[in-house]
């Protein structure tokens, strides 16, 4: 985007949100109220890259360049920062956080560029809080991030400093003895201990997709494409019956499961 082409997104921003001439709805958001629509662009353009749709991707992009926009509109106008401090700030962060590229600094791997930018972004992080003589490493974590991508941010800071299992295999037995645990507060009828032991059971599978290099987020959201298209084969294959889902035996469904299974292997 060109500086004018900037300058003009910023200025049709500042249109919107003025007093006397702007769009009343536009007027009326604040920061709170614009989360909602923040998190729901970033959610459409990681939705247009899993398609593959370039064209969308780039109105996805634009949608959420505009997110940026408004919110910096709106600090401006309370006096706290303004689009130019924002895009200031990112730049300086790019600089620090990449000396290998910036700063002439050699590193030999990637555990090494890895350990500079989580001490960098460490050094980001005791600056915003001088006061605070001992932060924990864990400290930085959005508390709104999605509840997987949040469990496992934290359990890589942890493992950067020494807190994980040397190797792969203790986990999956780990996640055995967290199974049976789950097993075990069923059988008891108690729920909130049900539900303890369930999140228990889902924080050892995200530390298992960690040690086997797999992003947990990603691998669900394609475990859940993958069950609704199967799925949607059984819907087709019960409809040409003539039939309703609740007309038939679960034995049934389970059939046309396996079927959609090998039907759908390749899609």
């Amino acid at each position: 985007m060109s500086l004018a082409k900037t300058q003009e997104l910023l200025t049709l921003m500042a249109r919107l949100r003025d007093p006397e001439m702007g769009c009343a709805w536009d007027q009326k958001q604040d920061f709170h109220s614009l989360i909602p629509y923040t998190i729901e662009e970033a959610y459409e353009v990681a939705d247009a890259i899993e398609r593959n749709d370039f064209e969308d991707l780039r109105g996805e992009l634009g949608d959420l360049l505009l997110q940026v926009v408004f919110h910096s509109q709106i600090a401006q106008e309370l006096g706290l920062f303004d689009f130019e401090q924002v895009a200031a700030a990112i730049g300086e962060k790019l600089v620090s956080r990449h000396p290998h590229v910036f700063a002439g600094v050699k590193f030999d791997n990637d555990e090494q560029r890895q350990q500079a930018w989580d001490e960098a972004k460490a050094e980001e992080r005791k600056q915003k809080q001088p006061q605070q003589q001992a932060e924990s490493v864990l400290a930085g974590v959005a508390h709104s991030l999605p509840a997987l991508v949040q469990c496992e941010k934290i359990q890589n800071r942890a493992a950067s400093h020494g807190f994980d299992w040397p190797d792969t295999e203790p986990v999956f037995e780990k996640v055995r003895e967290e199974l049976h645990e789950v097993h075990e507060a069923w059988l008891s009828g108690d729920q909130a201990h049900i539900h303890e032991e369930v999140g228990d059971l889902l924080l050892v599978v995200v530390n298992l997709a960690r040690h086997l290099k797999v992003n947990p987020e990603i691998a669900l959201r394609d475990a859940t494409k993958k069950f609704t298209r199967r799925f949607h084969y059984i819907e087709k294959q019960v409809a040409a019956s003539g039939r309703q889902l609740r007309d038939c035996e679960l034995a049934e469904l389970d059939g046309l499961w396996n079927q959609a299974k090998r039907d759908l292997k390749q899609v």
